[in-house]
């Protein structure tokens, strides 16, 4: 097993700020824009108390403590303490706010990207391995959830305090404020060189995180294949490559961080040593009081701080604008099959379908059907048989709109199925595949897929018909009994009677069963034929069968090969024929035949 998917869209970086990307993102605070007000007031406040607080300290030093004013210290400490308690009771509820509309945000877009995916046609699945669809709707979406609440109003917030942090320094001691401005070319040096590192880092991240990711979907999934073959070491061996990658990349970004982070405090303190130095100077000429000084050194330590913060919102919107690149990517691409503006409704649904002259290629120009023409009557029981790759299932696939013909028509009661609805069509029909998926749940829940119109008497009753209500009414707590994930402590009968208790629960006009006894033993066949001959009574039934005996019963039996329609008729007079169905029964009977001579010597 090898991953085969391509990673070069989880490389795309893109640009650190998209203007088009970013309007988008931004639509989805249109529900909270009330709260995001209310938020930016608290930044604003909470900005203006936090710079209150160097001149507060200040004022407390020449007005009050230089003159021994203790009362009037007093009154100034709890002021200072008042502001402190203020500040952070706001800045706890901006906080909660922005965190809060975060995840809220990352709820809506997570349901619209499950929404989208399940209008999508299967061929998009064919084509996007599972897990670079749930990095997604994970990771990514997760990176946005960062970007709404730690960075868009923050990003507002660290400019605003820049902001009135230069106006103060300002006004304080412009030749000071020019002694700070000083060190900014190399703060700026600094953070070009972060950028630079941190992009090709969070790159490296983001590539390993989707193959593992990829890897362990497939991997879990073929776990018994794994086992069987023994290939637990190996399997062990490429995992722990991917994972030492993605280590790897994360080390050296915490070694990016760990030295950038430094380097700005060794920045800041290079300042604030100048600061010392020269305002020292300045209070000796008293051109300068010592409160003005310590006001300064605090209005610098807090004007480092959200240059540091806009270098760390700096990767959270690049990395934003590539996951909300890829989101967009995906939302973007519309459904190859979707309902018409205007559907059509069967007043009185017979039953009856019509191929006509249908072809269809999964990748144009190699056609699976050609120039397909026949009708099932309603109420009539048709099987489809022929060799493997003659496209049998893809009839059924057509019929149901997982995917859409390039030529032709197909007609259900002479409506053509492009003018209904995927979903009309579809609660009309019941398919039963070979393969059954079982959803973790319990057992009624997997019957009736928790539609609540479906009651628990008409699950018990479609349980009866096909016999699996036996074993399920001996559970300990019968239908509603935990299943295990896809079915994992039932046989391979039990998954298929309950997938044919499926189908029934919904009372289908039409039953389509595709190979749907070929996983079973002789006497689960048997128990299922019996329940067919009464379930398949006033329905449409299109049968899918390699086993030939299963269908010989069959109203009518259409034989496909290679993609055309080559015969049709009842069974003896296919037999009778001595074409395509009678070479494809003789081979079966007659290995069937030498088997069971073989075994009884």
């Amino acid at each position: 097993m090898t991953t085969s998917a391509p990673y070069h869209e989880e490389e795309i970086l893109g640009q650190a700020y998209d203007a088009h990307l970013m309007r988008r993102l931004l639509t989805y605070l249109r529900p909270y824009r009330a709260r995001v007000i209310w938020s930016i007031l608290l930044l604003l406040v909470v900005t203006v108390l936090q710079l209150s607080g160097p001149v507060l300290v200040q004022i407390a030093i020449d007005r009050y403590i230089a003159l021994g004013d203790n009362a009037g210290l007093a009154r100034m400490a709890l002021l200072y303490f008042g502001v402190i308690v203020t500040a952070f009771v706001l800045g706890y509820l901006q906080f909660y706010t922005m965190q809060a509309i975060g995840q809220k945000v990352q709820y809506d877009i997570r349901m619209q990207i499950f929404r989208h995916l399940q209008r999508m046609h299967l061929s998009f699945f064919d084509k996007n391995p599972v897990g670079r669809l749930v990095t997604r709707v994970t990771n990514d979406v997760n990176v946005l959830d960062e970007l709404f609440s730690s960075g868009v109003v923050a990003v507002f917030g660290d400019i605003l305090a820049l902001v009135g942090i230069i106006i103060a320094m300002l006004y304080y001691s412009w030749e000071l404020a020019l002694i700070t401005f000083a060190v900014l070319p190399f703060l700026v040096l600094a953070t070009a060189i972060f950028r630079r590192r941190v992009r090709g880092s969070y790159r490296d991240v983001r590539l390993w995180l989707a193959r593992i990711n990829s890897f362990l979907q497939e991997h879990i999934t073929g776990m018994s294949v794994v086992q069987l073959f023994n290939r637990e070491k190996r399997t062990y061996g490429r995992f722990d490559v991917s994972n030492t990658k993605l280590k790897e990349a994360n080390f050296r970004s915490v070694y990016i961080y760990a030295v950038f982070f430094p380097a700005v405090e060794l920045i800041e303190t290079v300042a604030t040593a100048l600061l010392i130095y020269y305002g020292g100077l300045r209070i000796g000429l008293n051109l300068l009081t010592f409160g003005e000084l310590v006001a300064f050194i605090q209005l610098v330590e807090r004007f480092f701080r959200p240059l540091r913060d806009l270098s760390d919102k700096y990767n959270i919107l690049q990395s934003s604008m590539a996951s909300s690149e890829r989101i967009f990517k995906l939302l973007d691409q519309p459904p190859q099959i979707a309902a018409p503006a205007r559907p059509r409704r069967i007043a009185d649904f017979k039953g009856e379908i019509v191929f006509d002259n249908v072809s269809f290629a999964y990748n144009e120009p190699e056609y699976v059907l050609r120039d397909v023409s026949f009708t099932v009557k309603p109420g009539e029981k048709v099987a489809v048989v022929g060799a493997t790759g003659a496209g049998k299932t893809s009839l059924a696939s057509l019929l149901l709109r997982f995917y859409d013909f390039q030529k032709g028509d197909i007609r259900l009661d002479g409506v053509s199925i492009r003018e209904m609805a995927p979903e009309y069509i579809r609660s009309q029909m019941a398919l039963v595949l070979q393969e059954v998926f079982i959803f973790s749940g319990d057992f009624s829940g997997n019957i009736n897929l928790n539609n609540p119109s479906i009651p628990a008497e008409k699950i018990r009753l479609a349980a009866r018909q096909v016999g699996i209500a036996d074993f399920i009414e001996r559970q300990q707590q019968a239908y509603q009994t935990e299943v295990q994930e896809r079915g994992a402590t039932l046989s391979t009968g039990q998954k298929q009677l309950l997938s044919f208790a499926r189908a029934l629960a919904y009372d289908p006009k039409i039953l389509i069963l595709d190979e749907a006894t070929s996983s079973v033993d002789a006497e689960t066949e048997a128990l299922i034929q019996t329940a067919l001959e009464k379930l398949m009574q006033g329905r449409t039934s299109i049968i899918i069968a390699h086993r030939l005996s299963t269908i010989e019963k069959a109203d009518r039996i259409v034989v496909m090969h290679k993609g055309m329609l080559r015969e049709s008729g009842t069974h003896r007079e296919l037999l009778a024929a001595k074409g395509i169905y009678y070479t494809l029964y003789q081979t079966q009977f007659n290995f069937a035949g030498g088997a069971t001579t073989h075994a009884k010597a």
